[in-house]
């Protein structure tokens, strides 16, 4: 008798150590995904404010077409994407197009000095500084959900059910871009 209440007593804890450890993986990868809907809230401010800042812009560089054309076709590509692939694919885009918008906007202090230009920069600012902030605690729960997948022995859980090892939010510029230091010119 004395065994067959030791083999259950063993029998329970293992199947709460094996529901825990499930919970545990199903929690990770929820926050990974509530990580991720955040980066979603920010870009949707990004994507209602950047045709403000173009139209802005457009009254007094319209020469600039082809810049303003690439931040609008980016911003309409990152409204439509729907996995977070696709979103992220999306978001690179845009940064990489508002950054050439940035570039050509240095060639008119007029539109520097501009109250409502100035304000929408502003809060551009403010959105891409809450993006990275996002993006941090993104790869944050996605660092904590790979750790789970892959460490012993939750690994073996996260592998009966199909958690797998899930993509970091990367930047877009290449390696030697971020190891420079940026270039101050008055």
């Amino acid at each position: 008798m004395t065994v067959g209440i030791i083999v259950a007593i063993v029998a329970v804890v293992l199947v709460v150590w094996f529901i825990a450890m499930y919970n545990g993986l199903v929690k990770l990868r929820n926050n990974r995904e509530n990580a991720f809907a955040n980066i979603d809230v920010q870009l949707k401010q990004r994507f209602d404010l950047v045709p403000q800042l173009v139209n802005s812009v457009k009254g007094y560089a319209t020469h600039e077409k082809e810049t303003f054309e690439k931040v609008t076709a980016a911003r309409a590509a990152a409204m439509g994407a729907t996995t977070v692939d696709e979103k992220v694919a999306a978001d690179k885009a845009l940064s990489g197009a508002l950054a050439g918008l940035r570039v050509s906007l240095e060639a008119y202090p007029d539109l520097k000095a501009n109250q409502n230009f100035l304000q929408l920069q502003t809060e551009l600012s403010d959105i891409e500084n809450k993006l990275s902030a996002a993006r941090r605690f993104f790869n944050s729960t996605t660092r904590e959900l790979n750790n789970a997948c892959e460490v012993f022995p939750s690994n073996i859980i996260a592998g009966m059910f199909g958690f797998k090892r899930a993509p970091m939010y990367e930047a877009t510029e290449g390696r030697e871009t971020l190891n420079k230091a940026p270039e101050v010119k008055f």
